[in-house]
């Protein structure tokens, strides 16, 4: 199969909406490890008189792992899926999230502007159909010395990783998809992560669009390997102009 792109991987979502979290939850430290990325981002206060945006917010547990870790920060949380959004905004959340529906490429037209002190991206960069012209988008969005995190399956290079992710989409995520009637998307779930970039590869990418600071985190248990965490600034405006 060819990837899905664009609408049309905005509408599997809105089909695979209704059993996301489900599936989800048989992932282990699927949760966790989104609080870790976003502790990753090293903001102070608890987020206190910060923006935060997250962008690609599914159906929020991205979410809730930055107002677990951010308590006090300003979210705003986007998202193409208009399926994925809606189970997002039902459950129950702070004041302090908002939740807007916006493709990553269409953020102005929606209204999501900038300055946003952090933008924390997991599970997307790899699912946009040019993700350098989405990176250069964040930059955009970020003040001087503003912080991105990205939690994502980049494979580590080895062919262990690709082995092993490959055994847990066909053994186990494909067969289960396949049964609640969402066998295409997690059938692209698996593709556009093998064919994605290498660890190594997104964060010179990051590099080549003008981050800072870059470091790639590996993520613990079974994962290991295939999850990144990767972490970047937007530079001050004096460091820019040396």
């Amino acid at each position: 199969m060819t990837l899905l792109r664009d609408e049309h991987l905005a509408a599997a979502f809105d089909h695979a909406a209704r059993s996301y979290d489900t599936l989800v939850a048989a992932n282990p430290g699927y949760h966790a490890h989104l609080r870790r990325s976003a502790r990753r981002l090293g903001l102070p206060r608890g987020g206190e008189g910060l923006r935060v945006l997250d962008l690609g917010c599914g159906t929020g547990a991205s979410t809730g792992a930055l107002a677990e870790v951010l308590p006090s920060g300003d979210i705003t949380a986007v998202d193409a899926s208009a399926g994925m959004l809606e189970r997002a905004a039902a459950k129950t959340w702070p004041p302090n999230v908002t939740f807007v529906h916006a493709p990553a490429e269409r953020l102005a037209e929606a209204g999501v502007t900038g300055p946003f002190d952090a933008v924390f991206a997991a599970y997307l960069f790899r699912n946009v159909t040019d993700p350098d012209a989405v990176l250069r988008t964040v930059h955009g969005l970020l003040a001087p010395g503003g912080r991105l995190a990205v939690h994502e399956y980049t494979l580590g290079g080895r062919r262990t990783d690709r082995a092993v992710w490959t055994l847990v989409c066909r053994g186990v995520v494909q067969p289960v998809a396949t049964l609640l009637g969402d066998g295409d998307l997690y059938r692209h779930l698996w593709r556009s992560v093998v064919e994605f970039d290498t660890a190594d590869r997104f964060a010179d990418r990051l590099r080549a669009n003008g981050f800072d600071r870059v470091r790639r985190l590996p993520l613990p248990g079974w994962q290991t390997g295939i999850t990144h965490t990767f972490t970047g600034r937007r530079p001050t405006t004096t460091e820019t102009a040396r």
